[in-house]
């Protein structure tokens, strides 16, 4: 099945930035197959679209997401290291988001906590 014109215009952006890009943590360049888009939102109005990449370093085995802004012939990127994996990445996409309710649950968690870790976790 053949990919819409879009997603083969953010494979091409996607190998071009993984050939420029290097691992921030020790300078190695990017391996295309350890580098995934999260997420693709196309700008209509414009030619133009925001992605969400995340890639690992083959050498160190770090992880950065990085966050995409085409607008014309211009790229704008931004880059973060990170701790989570390619499926971390995935299964959190489809998380709910969080509310006040659960940041208010975890504060009463913290201000209840004892240390325990073993107690909490088992629970």
């Amino acid at each position: 099945m053949a990919l819409p014109p879009h997603k083969a215009d953010f494979k091409k952006i996607i190998e071009w930035l993984a050939y420029i890009l290097k691992c921030p943590i020790c300078g190695y360049r990017y391996n295309l197959e350890q580098t995934k888009i999260i997420d693709s939102k196309e700008n209509k109005p414009s030619i133009g679209a925001n992605l969400l990449v995340h890639t690992d370093c083959e050498r160190c085995k770090s992880s950065v997401v990085f966050s995409i802004a085409i607008d014309g012939p211009e790229i704008f990127s931004v880059g973060m290291v990170t701790d989570l994996t390619s499926q971390d990445t995935s299964k959190f996409k489809n998380s709910a988001a969080l509310c006040t309710d659960d940041v208010l649950a975890l504060h009463q968690f913290l201000k209840a906590f004892d240390g325990d870790f073993r107690r909490a976790l088992s629970s």
